[in-house]
């Protein structure tokens, strides 16, 4: 904008200044014509008086000029140095308009002939000239009017386009407000309340999903394919190892295999976390009300013989309030598994684990304590990564259970976090947001399968 006003205050300035100059030619030879009209009625025998000397002269932008010439004699009044024009127009012929110049000074004059009255074989040339100081004068207070009138209209179509341009995308707000509830949906966007103009972006970010959903599946399905086959050929090592061992007389023979059988379930354990690991992140959240009071019992529950085979203590504390949930069952039950597996794993015999289910303000978090090693301070923040493992750890582990617990927890927009526990060991506390009840969860789901 600004240099379009530039450009148009060049090209204003330039077109008034011939405006101007047209019209202070058309008043130059009016006043031209005025004095020899004057001068017909009376000869003037070499004198004029000092009043019409005055006006004639008289400029309130500058100074003019004048001249009245006879070819016979000479200069009979005005300033001797204004330059004679030649060739002069014949009498009674319209003035003519020229440039010409004093000393450094520019000026535009108008000349005619008549006939003196008083001396009739005598012509007598009459000539006026002028600054161009009036006239750019002129241009400039008409460049001054129009550029004020420009920023008036350039600063109102600003405003304009800033109004519209602010409530005009108001339009995309649904659109926006639904994008931004999806995290790992790639379902195609529907056009209901996509304005027109958005169409061809929305039909491109469409084919990206589809595209994406495409490379998610292969995937998945690499590593559920990988997984699946490494589980065959690992069961029957294990298998044969285990018979080895059976028959082994010699002391290093036994090692050896024990230690063979060992890595065989490490791997086999590694490849079920991998595959849990895909599934947390690729598949799709299939949320439906969840009571956590009846989950966490359950799982717990489960693992009450591995706890008194391990000589470890293992407690679950719960509320009496309701623990309903919005979320995938499965999910749930894989990230708490994996949260009772890995407290139960690091915590030394005679130790103690508690799960304690607690209603918060607007969640419920589930809070599993051990009394074994610990990890550092330092550490803490990285627990979550994919095949992290705290240093010095002397246990067997893949580094991908707490991992696979973080994806869960993030697609059920809840939060997770790991201190230090008061029983020693660590202490990792999970939030979901919590929902007053099965039918409040109901009616949030189909809402959100509407609008998806």
């Amino acid at each position: 904008m600004l240099i379009i006003l530039t450009a148009d205050a060049v090209i204003t300035y330039f077109v008034a200044l011939s405006y101007a100059n047209r019209v202070h030619d058309e008043s130059l030879a009016d006043d031209a014509q005025i004095l020899a009209t004057m001068l017909q009625t009376r000869s003037l025998n070499g004198q004029i008086s000092p009043q019409a000397r005055f006006l004639l002269q008289f400029d309130p932008d500058g100074h003019n000029y004048f001249a009245i010439r006879s070819p016979q004699q000479g200069l009979i009044a005005g300033s001797r140095i204004l330059p004679p024009v030649a060739p002069v127009p014949e009498p009674g012929q319209p003035p003519r308009l020229y440039d010409t110049h004093i000393k450094h000074t520019a000026l535009r004059a108008a000349t005619l002939a008549i006939v003196d009255p008083g001396h009739k074989n005598r012509v007598l040339d009459i000539t006026l000239a002028q600054t161009f100081r009036g006239r750019r004068q002129v241009a400039r207070q008409i460049l001054l009017l129009n550029i004020s009138l420009q920023v008036a209209l350039i600063s109102a179509l600003l405003l304009l386009v800033w109004l519209g341009v602010r409530f005009g995308l108001r339009v995309i707000d649904p659109l926006t407000r639904r994008l931004s509830r999806r995290e790992h949906d790639l379902s195609p966007i529907e056009d209901d309340d996509v304005p027109v103009e958005l169409l061809p972006l929305t039909h491109t970010i469409d084919a990206l999903f589809a595209r994406l959903r495409d490379i998610m599946a292969l995937h998945e399905r690499f590593i559920a394919d990988a997984a699946h086959q490494l589980r065959t050929p690992l069961a029957g090592l294990r298998l044969q190892v285990e018979r080895a061992m059976r028959y082994a007389d010699d002391p290093r023979a036994l090692k050896a295999l024990e230690h063979i059988q060992q890595l065989t379930g490490r791997t086999a354990r590694t490849s079920g976390q991998l595959l849990a690991l895909t599934r947390a992140e690729a598949r799709p959240m299939q949320m439906a009300p969840v009571d956590l009071r009846k989950l966490l019992p359950e799982l717990a529950g489960q693992r009450v013989p591995e706890a008194i085979e391990s000589q470890i203590d293992f407690g679950f504390e719960t509320t009496d309030k309701a623990a309903w949930v919005n979320g995938d069952a499965v999910a749930l039950q894989e990230a708490l598994d994996n949260l009772i597996d890995n407290a139960l794993r690091y915590t030394p015999p005679q130790g103690t684990v508690t799960l304690t289910l607690t209603p918060d303000v607007d969640a419920l978090c589930v809070q599993i304590d051990d009394s074994g090693p610990g990890v550092d301070a330092e550490v803490l923040p990285r627990l979550g990564e994919r095949f992290f493992r705290a240093p010095n750890n002397q246990r067997s582990g893949t580094g991908l259970g707490l991992a696979i617990v973080r994806h869960i927890v993030m697609k059920h927009r809840g939060t997770v976090r790991f201190e230090r526990s008061s029983l020693g060991g660590l202490s990792v506390r999970l939030c979901l947001p919590r929902l007053a009840s099965a039918g409040a969860s109901a009616a949030t789901n189909e809402r959100h399968g509407r609008r998806s």
